[in-house]
């Protein structure tokens, strides 16, 4: 399919792209990011824990399960990072 025009290649991706905007409050005082950065970080702490306990009981499939959510949770905490400004943290996305 070759599209004649940026208005065509625009409505195909609208078109395919029609989910309903949620709504957002946007209501979240600084304080309850801080709180949510917090407890991130502490959960991340505890499943690196989990993960180097299941690592010494030869669990591997408790290892990936820790890995993965630990993981999530760097993301976590990088997203909440950049939403208080902290320097140094450019874009959540990298």
């Amino acid at each position: 399919m070759e599209l004649n025009s940026t208005f065509q290649a625009t409505e195909l991706l609208e078109m395919s792209d029609e989910q309903p905007i949620p709504y957002r409050s946007y209501n979240r005082t600084w304080e309850e990011i801080e709180s949510m950065l917090k407890d991130a970080e502490n959960r991340m702490v505890e499943w690196k824990n989990w993960y180097e306990q299941c690592r010494k009981n030869g669990d591997l499939d408790g290892m990936k399960e820790a890995a993965r959510t630990h993981k999530a949770l760097q993301g976590v905490v990088k997203t909440l990072k950049w939403t208080l400004g902290e320097e140094g943290i450019s874009t959540p996305l990298e």
